[in-house]
Formats: structure tokens, C-alpha cells, sequence
């Protein structure tokens, strides 16, 4: 099940896709699916259709934010009427 993210890259606007899992401490890399704008559009650098996955340097991400799964975000909190 891919994980969405939103990763924050040195440089450039923030930009969401999907990992296949979370990254450990030891990777150098980290390999994007579906890389898009925040508003769904195509990046400009990136010929969006002849490419499956995109590989980023860690010294190139300043972070990298973690989406809640659909699963998470059908668990009903405190609810006041």
C-alpha cells in the first residue's frame, strides 16, 4: 500500500507523490511514484510521461511530511453537537 507524502525539496515548492515504504535512517535515496504539484499538475522538470518512479538525494530534501492512509482518516474523534 503506497504511503502519501509531501516532500519539501531544496529550492522548490513543495510537491506530494507516493513511497512504498517509510525511509530508514541508512538510505542515501529516496524513490518517488507519481510525482506531482500540490494542486494535482504535472512538475514543469519532469517529462510526465515516459517516467514510472524518481530518485532524490537525502542532501537534497530538507524534509518530508507523511500523510495520514485512508484508513486513519475514518477513525471518528470527539465530535461536539
Amino acid at each position: 500500500m503506497p504511503i502519501n507524502i509531501i516532500l519539501h525539496i531544496s529550492g522548490e515548492a513543495p510537491i506530494t507523490g507516493e513511497i512504498d515504504k517509510i525511509p530508514s535512517p541508512n538510505d542515501t535515496i529516496l524513490i518517488v511514484s507519481n510525482p506531482r504539484q500540490r494542486d494535482g499538475k504535472d512538475l514543469t522538470y519532469i517529462s510526465a510521461d515516459q517516467i514510472a518512479y524518481v530518485v532524490w538525494p537525502w542532501d537534497k530534501i530538507n524534509f518530508l511530511e507523511i500523510l495520514p492512509s485512508e484508513q486513519e482518516e475514518e477513525i471518528i474523534g470527539f465530535v461536539r453537537e
